[in-house]
């Protein structure tokens, strides 16, 4: 579970993840005109949200640099403990706002982007990198699990270079200041919980 830390942060940074079995039903229509490309991502802030009680916390995580350019390098890393043992499934449930003004407005799920339940992260991992095969650099050199199940311990990943592809968004998900509360649980119970705040520039 701690790797699936990991994979929590970065899918609630750049809602990168694929899409999952079930969703919430969007809370709010958006008219969508097309997609933009994003291009820059800045002003990245995190902290843990469980009170201290959750299993599962992330220690530290550095993203660098600010902004971040996209495509372009980003260099990240983290450390993340956990006092129990994880396996499928793995409920992940996002909530995104978008600031505007001094309201932050609570956006939809669509197509898998914004406010959305994913029913098992173990799903999405498998999705990502088929079992059998084996974990990506650089996951693979510093002992970092990618499958479930996760056994409990410290992981950490020592600062480490990855090339960021382009990434087209929805219109809804475009500039802005952006915040992210991310929750893991299991069979209704709270595993793990961060908050993340970020800002999104697109073309």
């Amino acid at each position: 579970m701690p790797a699936a830390g990991l994979v929590l942060a970065l899918c609630a940074l750049l809602q990168l993840c694929p899409a999952a079995l079930g969703g919430l039903r969007p809370q709010l229509l958006v008219e969508r005109s097309g997609s933009r490309r994003l291009s820059k991502v800045g002003g990245f802030s995190w902290e843990n949200c469980g009170e201290g009680k959750d299993p599962v916390v992330i220690q530290s995580l550095s993203v660098a640099p600010d902004p971040i350019s996209i495509p372009g390098n980003l260099r990240i890393s983290a450390a993340v403990n956990g006092n129990k043992a994880m396996a499928s499934p793995l409920k992940t449930v996002l909530v995104v706002e978008k600031a505007l003004g001094d309201l932050w407005i609570q956006l939809p799920c669509i197509d898998q982007l914004g406010s959305c339940t994913y029913d098992d992260i173990c799903t999405i991992l498998d999705t990502l990198i088929p079992p059998g095969t084996p974990c990506p650099e650089p996951l693979l050199t510093y002992g970092i699990p990618c499958h479930c199940p996760f056994k409990a311990g410290s992981y950490s990943l020592p600062a480490s270079d990855f090339a960021l592809p382009d990434v087209e968004l929805p219109s809804f998900m475009t500039n802005g200041n952006y915040r992210v509360r991310a929750v893991v649980s299991s069979k209704g119970e709270e595993l793990a919980c961060v908050k993340l705040g970020f800002s999104l520039q697109s073309q």
